[in-house]
């Protein structure tokens, strides 16, 4: 039987391990994983000569699911396996009708429902039935404190590595666009053959054309750190590339660090397990930014700087202001929370 629950990198790793379910169901508003995993079963589960009789594409708003589930009864020829694969699955509106299919699912074909934008409800006699047979998979939006290990585990599927600051560089600098991201790491994946299969600070630099002392990275631990002249060094870096250091930006990752600093005072325990369990980290390491700045900023004045974040939010979208620009902002924002 499947696993319940799993992740896009978890049925990557069954998939390679040529480890296959009779039904796939993936759904969701993230079509990152979707289009790779769709992509995945089209090209690489069935040789070339098996393709032109065991690879069957449907389309949603072209089909119904009659006759999906006709061809899902035949058998494959001439190879163990015949693959269906149904793009566009939003638009089939009689899905409840593949509750007898799955009563009991061919061995020999792999169906794959490529549902974008949206879901089936879970609580459904067919998810259930789905959950029981194979896998049913919900593509979310990746949230900007996951993107690290999104960067993580996509450069560790590749054979290589990646520095936690250079991760977070690229997190910072690309954000939650997940097409773009994977096209820019797989420039660093060739970038770092013949260099241990490591991506590091000085690699992304080279590469991707961003500073690896001037980064939203650098200014948070500068403001951890209490260096006032290392901060507004970066401020003024950020006013003067203002194109590769949007405002919304920096704000975004500085109001995620001082709200889940006012969390952490809240933690039954202030050691870093207790940090990483009562703020859902990812890393045992990330504690330890916590951990300094409880050291660095009262509770009070933390939610003054979580105030001081939303008023510089309001001001760069045109509240309260006439003139200011996003360098002046930051730069008054920085001055606030640093004093």
């Amino acid at each position: 039987m499947a696993k319940k629950e799993v992740s896009y990198f978890d049925i990557l790793t069954q998939l390679r391990a040529k480890k296959y379910f009779p039904i796939y169901y993936f759904m969701g508003s993230e079509s990152y994983y979707i289009d790779e995993l769709a992509d995945f079963f089209e090209q690489h589960i069935l040789t070339e000569e098996e393709k032109e009789f065991n690879l069957t594409v449907f389309y949603g708003g072209d089909t119904d699911m009659e006759t999906i589930v006709t061809a899902a009864k035949r058998y494959p020829m001439l190879s163990e396996y015949q693959v269906i694969l149904v793009k566009e699955a939003q638009n089939i509106k009689d899905i409840e009708n593949l509750e007898f299919y799955l009563q009991q699912p061919a061995p020999t074909t792999i169906l794959v429902f490529c549902h974008k934008h949206g879901r089936i409800d879970k609580r459904l006699k067919v998810a259930n039935l789905i959950r029981k047979h194979g896998v049913l998979f919900e593509s979310k939006e990746v949230r900007d404190y996951e993107l690290p290990k999104f960067i993580t585990d996509y450069v560790k599927q590749k054979g290589a590595q990646i520095q936690p600051k250079a991760s977070s560089m690229m997190a910072d600098f690309v954000g939650a666009d997940l097409n773009r991201m994977t096209g820019e790491l797989d420039k660093l994946l060739i970038a770092c053959l013949g260099k241990d299969n490591l991506i590091t600070p000085d690699l992304v630099e080279q590469n991707i054309g961003i500073s690896k002392q001037y980064n939203n990275f650098e200014l948070q631990n500068a403001i951890i750190e209490g260096d006032v002249y290392k901060a507004n060094q970066i401020v003024k870096y950020f006013e003067a590339n203002p194109k590769n250091n949007p405002l919304q930006v920096t704000l975004a990752i500085l109001f995620n660090y001082f709200s889940r600093l006012m969390l952490a005072y809240y933690a039954p325990s202030k050691t870093e397990r207790g940090l990483v369990d009562m703020l859902s980290l990812k890393y045992s390491w990330q504690a330890k930014d916590y951990q300094r700045g409880m050291k660095r900023f009262s509770g009070v004045k933390t939610m003054n700087i979580i105030g001081d974040i939303r008023y510089a939010d309001a001001m760069s979208k045109g509240v309260d202001n006439a003139s200011a620009t996003d360098g002046e902002i930051l730069k008054e924002l920085i001055f606030k929370i640093m004093h």
